[in-house]
């Protein structure tokens, strides 16, 4: 009986789809398996070369699929494109993933470890919580805009705020309570020095949040 010798693996969120050859390229599987299935039906092969798009997950099912002894590869989605010959399903994304593996000048990507993965986390957490306070901060300027106070850096006072309506203030007030609610410390191991956005968001609110703003 022949053996499989590589496999495309195409990832999704519940059903996967396996399409393996063997060394003279012949298609002897072509089928679907649930998520829950993988690594069991994986562990029942031999070793075999598994391709996969570098795409959500892929780095988590290369670990796991080269505990089992399989050689994993991963591949940028740009470099695969090229091999697709028909309308885009999962079957021919996984006959794709394993035609596009085998081809002998192409290019991987390098499978990343739990903690690689858990620093990168850290990087997007820290963007994502800059970009947050950048847009709270832009709210507040362009209200106080509306009522004729510019604010171009954190070492202007906003005591020039004084006399604006009542209401602005409940919105200033709920911006700045937003902003104490929605970020929290993330430690600064591997993290580059924060941003002036966020110098500057957290100055304004601050001043909102003590009273330095002219009450």
């Amino acid at each position: 009986m022949k053996e499989i010798a590589t496999i495309g693996l195409d990832l999704a969120k519940n059903v996967f789809q396996v399409h393996g050859v063997d060394a003279k390229g012949i298609a002897l599987v072509r089928r679907q398996v649930r998520r829950a299935q993988v690594l069991l039906f994986f562990s029942r092969l031999p070793p075999c070369l598994v391709g996969m798009e570098a795409c959500a997950g892929a780095h988590y099912w290369s670990r796991e699929l080269a505990k089992l002894g399989h050689d994993v590869r991963l591949i940028p989605p740009s470099y695969i494109k090229p091999f697709v010959k028909r309308g885009k399903t999962d079957a021919a994304d996984a006959e794709t993933i394993c035609e596009a593996v085998t081809r002998p000048n192409m290019r991987f990507v390098p499978v990343k470890t739990e903690r690689q993965q858990a620093v990168l986390m850290q990087h997007r957490t820290r963007d994502f919580l800059v970009r947050q306070l950048t847009q709270l901060v832009n709210a507040i300027r362009a209200h106080l805009g509306e009522f004729g106070i510019v604010v171009p850096n954190p070492a202007v006072s906003l005591h020039k705020a004084d006399g604006v309506h009542s209401h602005f203030r409940r919105c200033a007030d709920l911006l700045s309570n937003h902003q104490d609610q929605r970020c929290c410390p993330i430690p600064d191991d591997h993290i580059a020095p924060r941003r002036t956005a966020f110098f500057v968001a957290r100055s304004i609110l601050i001043e909102f949040r003590d009273g330095r703003r002219g009450c």
